[in-house]
């Protein structure tokens, strides 16, 4: 199997990328190197080309990692990496996003990812008030002018926050979440997407696990792992885990979702109904086991869902779950 592929800007890039916050050894669970690389070998084995990471995802661990892998193992593969959120580097908010600070973080990143190109680079999740101060956006023209980069986009957490930034002249890439607990988003921001061609890349599509249907009331998360230590938001945005949903809330709605499916193949049922947007340029599951991988990867492969399944989906979400949402969206 090849992952199909979407146009991003001047490439294409599979509709099935690969997150790897997970790559960091933290935030959820203890991955060994060897782990990691046979997760990455296996989306490659797909046909995949399009990895997603963050300089803070295990401090710098997760690109360094993947940096040995591709250094180890080469291929055409199209890193997307982002900066902003670290804290121990000797900046800190808002120090992050002068232009020297941002051009020490790119530098940092090219470093870890043994490159001499980004392919994009992502402000992530920073301030609005930045966003709206628009400096960081100068920053990233003059560091692509500069060739450090090749494309810039934003991963943002609010719908409001997507919209600002569309308006920007050079925008290659919004990541958003968006999934079947998160679905309004479409209704503004895809549109707008679509006619800019900028790329839009989901995040978190399968709600932190919750839309596999495998968790049950009584499941039990690492302490380690984001979804014990921020699943009400403790940490960072609650929205960035379970997308926002109480965990128990989300177990019963998950069943009410899975009603509206033709089989019993949630997860991939939930990132087709992603990919069946044709706005979505790629989706991001991240991966733990190689099981995963090769189980995202099949969604591809299925048929796009009818639309009246698409309404009844959007009415369950209007009826049921938008009022569920917890955190900033």
């Amino acid at each position: 199997m090849t992952l199909p592929k979407r146009r991003f800007q001047s490439v294409a890039i599979s509709e099935i990328g690969l997150g790897t916050w997970q790559l960091g050894g933290t935030d959820w669970g203890t991955i060994s190197e060897e782990s990691a690389f046979a997760i990455l070998q296996a989306y490659l084995d797909q046909g995949g080309n399009f990895i997603d990471t963050a300089d803070v995802y295990g401090s710098g661990i997760s690109e360094q990692t993947i940096g040995r892998f591709l250094d180890a193992h080469p291929a055409e593969v199209y890193v997307a990496t982002k900066l902003g959120r670290r804290s121990d580097n000797g900046f800190g908010w808002p120090q992050n996003f002068t232009y020297d600070a941002m051009c020490r973080q790119v530098e940092a990143s090219l470093q870890r990812l043994k490159t001499d190109q980004l392919f994009l680079e992502q402000l992530h999740c920073i301030p609005t008030d930045e966003l709206q101060k628009g400096a960081v956006f100068d920053h990233l023209r003059r560091l692509q002018d500069e060739k450090l980069i090749r494309y810039w986009g934003v991963s943002v957490e609010t719908a409001d926050e997507a919209l600002l930034c569309l308006k920007q002249e050079g925008l290659a890439s919004l990541q958003i979440i968006f999934n079947l607990f998160r679905q309004h988003i479409a209704d503004d921001v895809f549109r707008l997407a679509e006619e800019k061609g900028v790329a839009l890349i989901v995040r978190v599509p399968l709600a932190s696990g919750l839309l596999t249907g495998k968790f049950s009331p009584q499941t039990q998360f690492a302490q380690s792992d984001h979804r014990h230590y921020n699943a009400n938001g403790e940490a960072f945005n609650v929205g960035e885990t379970f997308s926002g949903i109480d965990f128990q809330t989300g177990i019963d709605l998950t069943h009410k979702i899975a009603r509206h499916l033709p089989d019993d193949r949630l997860a991939q049922w939930a990132i087709r109904w992603i990919l069946d947007h044709p706005a979505v340029t790629t989706v991001i599951p991240g991966a733990t086991k190689v099981s995963q991988v090769t189980s995202n990867g099949e969604a591809a492969g299925l048929p796009s869902l009818p639309p009246e399944t698409h309404r009844a989906l959007r009415e369950l979400y209007d009826a049921d779950i938008k009022e569920q949402i917890r955190g900033r969206y």
